[in-house]
């Protein structure tokens, strides 16, 4: 079980870093992803877009 939680922690780190670069592609930006500002920050939990990332990946190594 802690190698799922050290992937899904690698994941959202390398996913957080591509986001501004993923936004310009329209990631980030899906109807049921939430993006807030709290003390000045922004944060953003992207929730369709990892589930459309997700099963995309499926996919992918379901064909290979």
């Amino acid at each position: 079980m802690i190698r799922w939680v050290v992937v899904i922690f690698l994941a959202v780190i390398v996913f957080s870093t591509l986001l501004p670069w993923l936004e310009k592609l329209g990631i980030g930006r899906l109807p049921g992803d939430v993006r807030f500002r709290l003390f000045g920050r922004d944060f953003s939990l992207p929730f369709a877009s990892t589930i459309l990332l997700s099963t995309l990946v499926f996919l992918a190594a379901k064909l290979l």
